[in-house]
């Protein structure tokens, strides 16, 4: 039996657990159990706190676990990411007091403020700078307001909270981090079936398909306007110049793509959502 770790709270918690739900798999009903069964899929669901998840999943206590890529990397755990799963996604940053720190190399010596000690001080290795890590559990925005740092490191959305406490964004992005799913150094049996069902999931969010019939000789131009993610299914109609075409587009594209069409001569154009798919 597949043993997956899922966020029990949090960002990553609600949708981790929705793209689970939408990818076939019957997780908790109630929010207080911590293990939940589902034999028809031969899976073992654990719920537990997402910093916690890359340690249990790299020890090989559990085989997978979704979690962020940035408490991956933090967690020093030799858990690998496998795929990312396009929600969650975060920047960080460092930041320090209005016109005091423009450069990483101004952070040599100084005092940085983060939750995430583990990636932050490698990020700074790495580059050859030597500053002191404060580890904070959160609101780190603080810090340097309350003499605490000299500067932060943390979660950038639009920098609006920094500048609320005197802070400015600077320094090259420490990290692009999103959702992961992660595994253990050996993988078991049972985790390519939930990284399809994953990826399934993934593509039905991100494509719609679309049907419309247009004449043959619009064909070509049809086509460069709806590529698809190989190549349109097309059939013919009973009249005997006209074609049926079929093809997945991107759902964020879906108005644009059916106004050009329809400026071309497509016409019964119909856009239908994707519940669930195997590419």
């Amino acid at each position: 039996m597949l043993k997956i770790a899922v966020p029990n709270k949090g960002s990553l918690s609600e949708t981790a657990a929705q793209m689970l739900s939408e990818a076939g798999y019957h997780g908790r009903r109630d929010p207080k159990e911590l293990i939940v069964s589902d034999p028809r899929n031969d899976v073992e669901f654990f719920y537990l706190r997402p910093r916690d998840i890359a340690t249990y999943v790299g020890s090989g206590a559990l085989d997978v676990g979704i979690t962020g890529r940035d408490l991956l990397l933090d967690s020093g755990s030799s858990a690998a990411e496998i795929a990312a799963l396009d929600f969650a996604a975060s920047t960080f940053r460092f930041a320090g007091p209005t016109g005091l720190l423009t450069d990483l190399a101004d952070l040599e010596g100084k005092r940085v403020a983060t939750s995430y000690p583990g990636l932050v001080g490698d990020f700074l290795a790495d580059k050859g700078i030597d500053s002191t890590l404060i580890k904070l559990d959160g609101a780190v925005e603080s810090a340097v307001r309350l003499g605490v740092a000299d500067a932060v490191a943390d979660v950038v959305e639009t920098g609006a909270t920094l500048r609320k406490q005197g802070l400015e964004i600077f320094g090259p992005v420490i990290l692009e981090s999103e959702a992961v799913l992660i595994s253990s150094a050996a993988p078991a049996p049972g985790v390519d079936t939930l990284l399809r069902r994953l990826q399934g999931v993934m593509v039905a969010r991100q494509y719609v398909l679309v049907d419309y019939n247009l004449p043959v000789a619009l064909l070509e131009r049809a086509v460069a306007l709806t590529p698809g993610v190989e190549s349109p299914t097309v059939s013919p109609l009973g009249e005997p110049d006209w074609v049926a075409v079929r093809v997945m587009i991107k759902r964020e594209s879906t108005n644009h793509t059916m106004d050009a069409l329809y400026e071309l001569g497509a016409r019964a154009i119909l856009v239908t959502s994707i519940h669930a798919a195997r590419i």
